[in-house]
């Protein structure tokens, strides 16, 4: 049993109800489907256009949860009642729904599966913007600063537990 479900059966929640998702009624989607087909044809005159990956996120997430687009006739087995729910569009961009499911989904994995029930520490590396659009557009630069930090947080964790390289050649 995942650990979503073990909670939700120790606070008496084990009915849940399936609520159709309705992403014509956000604000987002209704600017995206307002403005997106005036973006492209500007970018168009312009000669410009966006790269296929961000055109086809803006398409996905237009169908996303939209019955329209094609859906799934569920029905239960103890009381027969039948749901239609829509397909999703299953990216990593900005559709909110797909990537609450994919952040609920990851997490309940890492806290059923990955991780151990030791205590841990967290490291959290922070580095300023300009870095960071280097760091996209050239990944062995980003490689080599990881390998940096991966050195400083194994020294000071050495350092910390007064172990020496000579009596822990495990740790190197």
């Amino acid at each position: 049993m995942s650990s979503i479900k073990a909670r939700q059966a120790a606070h008496g929640k084990t009915q849940w109800r399936y609520e159709l998702h309705r992403p014509e009624q956000s604000l987002l989607y209704q600017t995206v489907e307002k403005h997106y087909p005036d973006f492209l044809e500007q970018l168009a005159n312009q000669g410009k256009s966006l790269p296929r990956y961000v055109q086809r996120e803006f398409e996905e997430y237009l169908k996303c949860g939209r019955l329209e687009h094609g859906f799934l006739r569920v029905k239960c087995e103890d009381c027969h009642s039948e749901r239609l729910v829509a397909f999703s569009c299953k990216r990593r961009g900005f559709c909110p729904s797909c990537g609450a499911r994919r952040m609920v989904e990851s997490a309940a994995l890492l806290i059923d599966e990955v991780l151990p029930r030791l205590p841990m520490r967290q490291w959290i590396l922070s580095v300023p913007f300009q870095l960071r659009f280097l760091f996209a557009s050239q990944s062995h630069v980003m490689g080599q600063v990881l390998g940096i930090v991966y050195r400083a947080i194994e020294t000071h964790l050495i350092h910390q537990d007064e172990l020496t390289r000579r009596n822990t050649p495990d740790l190197i």
